[in-house]
């Protein structure tokens, strides 16, 4: 069993916030396809990271599946296409096995 975790800006590069909209179509997207989601929206997350002038910092949104396989083409279409529609240089999505008890 794999957990994929996509981090997901709150806002756009200009600080904007997206409108739920485009929150709602990503559940609605990993949960037809997985079946189910676990979404961590309601308070952000802070990413933290170093940049050229210092620490950068971004509120984000968690969003998680549980998948038996794990279709590394079709993650990293996905990726890209969070990255376009989000307009992000790069939107991490991490995955790891796991095992349920």
């Amino acid at each position: 069993m794999h957990l994929a975790q996509i981090l997901l800006p709150v806002r756009d590069p200009r600080g904007r916030r997206f409108d739920a909209a485009a929150f709602d179509r990503v559940r609605s997207e990993l949960t037809e396809r997985f079946g189910g989601l676990t979404a961590f929206t309601r308070a952000p997350a802070e990413g933290l990271w170093k940049g050229g002038g210092g620490t950068e910092a971004d509120d984000i949104a968690v969003f998680e599946v549980m998948t038996e396989t794990l279709d590394r083409a079709w993650w990293a279409g996905y990726r890209r296409d969070l990255e376009a529609r989000f307009a992000q240089q790069a939107i991490v999505v991490r995955v790891q096995a796991i095992e349920l008890i």
